[in-house]
């Protein structure tokens, strides 16, 4: 047991203890006496600072150049942040750990990395900067390398939010890729830190400056924008003036519905939160169709009856809501949907419907799951007249309701797309000479009466001309009774239905 312990210990005292990366060779310039060197815009947290963060960057750019990579993780900066503090007591004060890998954005990027994306604007500040450290106007040659740096720092998050920290990183992490670029150019890199460092500090002066010269284009304008904000100001006014305006119209005509909704048992008056009770909140599983006027959602009373609920939210259609309510509230017919009752509120309006569970009849007809026998197409077409009928012959007046839902609301044409033409007009075209039963539904496959279909065929033509031409409903219910009649007692194999 002894003998493993020692093993042990003598296995872990020679394991290499990790030691910083980098190389600081010119260490002694860093020297807690000397404050040479900028702030380089605001990044460093101390004055004296400005020398030891110089050879930082020194030896950041000098591994970058041998290895591609620009930042250092945790670790590695904590083992070398520990030797530079034998030069210079505070730099851990300094700031400098906020050059870290590992973060977001740039602090992971690598010399390929930041040449790639920058592409010519990269190539753009090595020109900017390669005359620092020559002789003549050190301060022509310096103008426009900081410029261009500056500007570059932000380029990198493509108008996404960015913080100063985050920005910062991205500008120094191009500026160590231009300084591995140029790395035994000494006097180039020295030049390079009085420019950018220095220049940061004078960065106040120069936008002071900026906005003094600024301020002799001010008045101009102010007074343009003083007159943008006059014209928008009454601008905003007539809108509010006109909403106002045209909200008062459309409550004077809700109040007109009010005086004429009718009462009793007829059609009811519904609390809105029983509609939305009812709809589930009008959610959009609940919703079965739309018309002109509003969706339509089905939902359960609270008394467990099912209905189907029309919403209604915009002003112009607040008179058909009217009509709707006023006409059809006490109309009852077993063939036509029976109006429950109306939920009238200052910003829309809902209609109560039964329910019609079996769906739209055009998913019946053109389904490709669902088919209907030629007898109950003549029961429905013999329903839906009868319920034309009555409303065409009701005791309160005549009422002709010009939007039918029976099929779909669309209008029929033929599938020829070379030839495009509506039924009507085909089906005129046959009878001239062609063969009319090209019009029979092929689901019915032969399961109909010849004699039956015929019938029906003319009535369908004489309905489609001119008004005083047209016969009445009741004499539509009365053909279409005649030909389910014949359908029914036919025998023939051929004309009868098939099941």
């Amino acid at each position: 047991m002894v003998i493993v312990i020692v093993v042990i210990e003598f296995v872990d005292s020679q394991a290499p203890r990790p030691v910083c990366s980098l190389s600081f060779q010119n260490s002694s310039s860093a020297n807690t006496s000397s404050c040479e060197g900028g702030n380089w815009g605001g990044i460093l947290s101390k004055s004296c600072c400005g020398a030891s963060f110089e050879e930082y960057l020194h030896a950041l750019a000098q591994r970058a150049s041998q290895t591609g990579q620009l930042f250092l993780n945790d670790n590695e900066q904590r083992l070398c942040l520990d030797v530079m503090k034998n030069f210079n007591e505070d730099v851990l004060d300094c700031g400098i750990d906020r050059l870290t890998n590992g973060g977001r954005g740039c602090s992971n990027f690598t010399v390929s990395d930041v040449i790639g994306k920058l592409g010519n604007r990269f190539k753009g500040l090595e020109d900017d900067c390669q005359l620092l450290g020559l002789e003549g106007d050190k301060n022509s040659a310096c103008a426009p390398c900081s410029r261009r740096w500056n500007e570059i720092g932000g380029s990198f998050h493509n108008g996404e939010e960015s913080d100063k920290i985050e920005e910062d990183v991205c500008r120094f992490a191009v500026l160590v890729s231009l300084m591995s670029t140029r790395i035994d150019d000494v006097n180039w890199i020295l030049a390079v830190f009085k420019c950018l460092g220095e220049q940061s500090l004078n960065q106040e002066l120069q936008e002071s400056r900026t906005k003094k010269k600024a301020t002799l284009r001010a008045g101009l304008w102010i007074l343009i924008g003083g007159l943008i904000v006059t014209a928008v100001v009454v601008f905003i006014l007539a809108y509010i003036l006109l909403k106002k305006r045209f909200k008062s119209n459309a409550l004077q005509r809700k109040d007109d519905v009010k005086e004429l909704l009718p009462g009793g048992r007829g059609c009811q008056k519904i609390p809105i939160k029983e509609i939305y009770a009812a709809t589930n909140n009008l959610s959009a599983l609940n919703f079965i169709g739309q018309g002109i006027a509003g969706k339509v959602y089905k939902g359960i009373l609270s008394n467990g009856r099912h209905v189907a609920v029309k919403h209604i939210n915009k002003d112009e259609y607040v008179e058909s809501f009217m009509r709707e309510v006023t006409s059809l509230s006490h109309v009852r017919h077993s063939n036509l949907v029976a109006l429950l009752g109306h939920c009238e509120e200052e910003d829309e309006c809902f209609l109560v419907y039964e329910l019609c569970s079996n769906g739209n009849l055009s998913e019946w007809l053109f389904g490709k799951d669902r088919v209907l026998s030629w007898i109950q197409r003549l029961e429905i077409a013999i329903d839906s007249a009868r319920g034309l009928w009555f409303l065409h012959t009701y005791p309160g007046g005549c009422i002709v309701h010009r939007d039918i839902k029976i099929l779909s609301g669309k209008k029929v044409i033929n599938l020829n797309v070379k030839q495009p033409m509506s039924l009507d007009k085909m089906a005129k075209i046959l009878t001239r000479g062609g063969n009319i039963y090209e019009f029979v539904d092929p689901k019915l496959n032969e399961g109909y009466s010849m004699e039956a279909f015929d019938l029906t065929f003319k009535l369908a033509l004489a309905c489609t001309a001119h008004k005083k031409q047209r016969p009445s409903m009741e004499q539509v219910v009365s053909r279409l009774e005649e030909a389910l009649d014949i359908s029914t007692s036919s025998e023939s194999p051929l004309e009868s239905f098939t099941s």
